[in-house]
């Protein structure tokens, strides 16, 4: 009971101090600091002797950071410090690359033996990495304690682009994916002139009906942005109409099956007028036909001659 009164007691004078009836009453929130301040002023409250010690510490450790992150050290001390506590990174897991490789994609995320798996940047890892030509999509991801683990999904090449002198590997988007740099896609179609990279999908997939022509193109052409032509592997050039491929490619089909026409000595074969099949022949065959014309001219002069005569 004594003790209880006491405390009372001691509650009736400090609030005799923060509300007398001459003075101001203070807010709620203000009394308990207010509180603190008096007892702090008069000695009832006591600080550990170590205390001035660690607010030293503390006030040196934050003035250090502060100074570091001005001065642009932040990421190479946490690099080290934490490379130090076993964070370094160890192994690098890549799946799903066939076209890139993985030597392109350790230099992308930039390790040097000392990286710190904590102190990485996965945002910028995943960036970087993305930007690369094949990768369609990649995923990066932290495996505590020293591993990181890389997953792409590339993009797919449909064909080849010839633009001027410049072969590309292209999507069937006709989005670009990389310039031309080795044979091992020499069996992907050929597609040839501007524009020819954004129609080629279209074109192609309704010209998969004649396979056996198909398979004999060695290029599609694209002329003028509106039409195609057709270079077969025996340098035979097939001109398409704009409009009604299936007409040009059905007479060209029957032509082929009845006549052999593209294993002749021809240049070109003409479709684009619907009335008519135009055939040009090759160089040598114009030559040769122009000898027989002019010795068969020769030998009917001679009879007109002998006829005359007689």
């Amino acid at each position: 009971m004594f003790a209880l009164k006491r405390r009372r007691t001691a509650r009736l004078r400090e609030s005799d101090l923060l509300e007398a009836d001459d003075k101001i009453v203070l807010p709620r929130p203000l009394r308990r600091v207010t509180r603190f301040l008096l007892c702090l002023c008069t000695g009832r409250i006591r600080f550990p002797a170590y205390t001035g010690t660690i607010s030293a510490l503390a006030l040196f450790g934050a003035t250090g950071l502060y100074g570091m992150n001005l001065g642009g050290h932040s990421q190479t001390v946490a690099q080290a410090t934490t490379s130090a506590a076993g964070f370094a990174i160890e192994d690098v897991k890549i799946a799903g690359n066939e076209q890139t490789s993985d030597i392109d994609i350790l230099q992308q995320l930039g390790l040097d033996g000392t990286t710190s798996l904590v102190a990485l940047d996965v945002e910028t890892a995943r960036d970087l990495i993305a930007k690369m030509p094949w990768v369609e999509h990649v995923t990066v991801r932290k495996v505590y304690p020293r591993t990181i683990q890389v997953t792409l999904k590339e993009r797919q090449a449909f064909g080849i682009w010839q633009h001027g002198t410049e072969l590309s590997l292209i999507e069937k988007s006709g989005s670009v994916i990389a310039p031309l740099r080795d044979n091992k896609f020499a069996g992907l179609p050929l597609f040839v002139g501007r524009d020819a990279e954004t129609a080629a999908a279209g074109f192609y997939q309704s010209f998969s009906r004649w396979p056996d022509i198909q398979k004999r193109v060695k290029a599609y052409v694209r002329i003028a942005g509106r039409r195609w032509d057709l270079v077969m592997d025996n340098g035979v050039t097939v001109k398409l109409p704009e409009r009604d491929l299936e007409r040009a490619m059905e007479v060209l089909s029957t032509m082929e099956e009845g006549q052999q026409l593209l294993e002749r000595d021809i240049a070109a074969v003409d479709l684009r007028l619907e009335d008519r099949t135009t055939i040009q022949l090759s160089a040598e065959a114009a030559a040769r036909r122009g000898s027989l014309v002019d010795a068969r001219n020769k030998q009917l002069m001679k009879l007109e001659k002998q006829e005359s005569a007689l």
